[in-house]
């Protein structure tokens, strides 16, 4: 499933490149992720200034949200930390809906905790055994005799999708976790709780907290692109069939050599 989900996101990301919009002024609304919100942000910012006639709208979400307003029709971009699922493509095609991903960016994820936690690194095998409950105290894993206060978002966001799939394998987040609603929410849970953990997009990292290593490789640039941290993905951009005019420019715009500079000042990966 990964593979093809790599395939069709890399092919539409060589198609639109081909394809030259005719573009007319116009409101663009953009929804969904979190993670990739501030990515759209200020592609969207960039691009109304070089377009003043164009007006776009982001707010974020989650990516469940974003790609079931794209479903629905109620916004012309949905942005998602994650590839559609097999049932929301299934509704879609319920509806004559054709959802088309483009390839924006790349992102690992990244296990945060306070600074003040003396721990540096999780394996794999660790995360999942705290997430799913069966490690509790901190000194379990080489640090403080404390209990561990799990944190996980909510199971709208991509992010918890991919965490899921890639840390989890499928299984169920220990009922104790507190959910949080948004990636901003995550790091001010974090910078406020000196035993918790939890999880964000290499985008979200801050001063506020500290990230962890996985397996001893630590999340970067290098490493998500040449694939050795193991919890990488990628972000997409979502319309509701072929996109035309101002929808389909802005969106060119992202993936241009100007919009991947802003995906990295956003404090993600480009693509290239």
């Amino acid at each position: 499933m990964k593979k093809r989900n790599s395939l069709m996101a890399a092919v539409f990301s060589v198609m639109f490149l081909c394809v030259s919009g005719t573009a007319m002024a116009g409101n663009i609304d953009i929804k969904g992720s979190t993670t990739v919100l501030p990515i759209a942000q200020k592609a969207a910012e960039a691009y109304m200034k070089g377009n003043p006639n164009a007006k776009i709208t982001v707010s974020g979400g989650g990516s469940g949200n974003g790609i079931k307003a794209i479903i629905d029709g109620t916004t012309d971009i949905g942005n998602a930390s994650r590839f559609i699922k097999d049932k929301e493509a299934q509704l879609a095609m319920e509806k004559g809906v054709y959802p088309v991903p483009f390839r924006v960016a790349l992102d690992c994820i990244v296990p945060i905790v306070s600074p003040k936690n003396k721990i540096t690194n999780l394996t794999s095998a660790q995360l999942k055994d705290i997430y799913t409950g069966k490690i509790t105290n901190w000194k379990e894993v080489g640090g403080e005799d404390k209990e561990i206060v799990v944190v996980s978002r909510d199971t709208s966001s991509g992010t918890f999708e991919a965490w899921k799939e890639m840390v989890m394998k499928d299984e169920k987040v220990v009922q104790s976790a507190l959910t949080v609603p948004s990636s901003g929410a995550i790091v001010q849970t974090i910078a406020k709780t000196d035993t918790a953990i939890a999880y964000v997009g290499f985008g979200y990292l801050t001063k506020e907290v500290k990230a962890l290593s996985v397996n001893g490789i630590s999340g970067s640039i290098e490493t998500t692109l040449s694939g050795a941290y193991p919890i990488c993905r990628p972000l997409f951009m979502f319309t509701k069939g072929w996109p035309e005019g101002e929808t389909l420019d802005f969106i060119n715009f992202v993936t241009s050599k100007k919009g991947q500079e802003l995906v990295k000042e956003a404090g993600f990966i480009p693509m290239y």
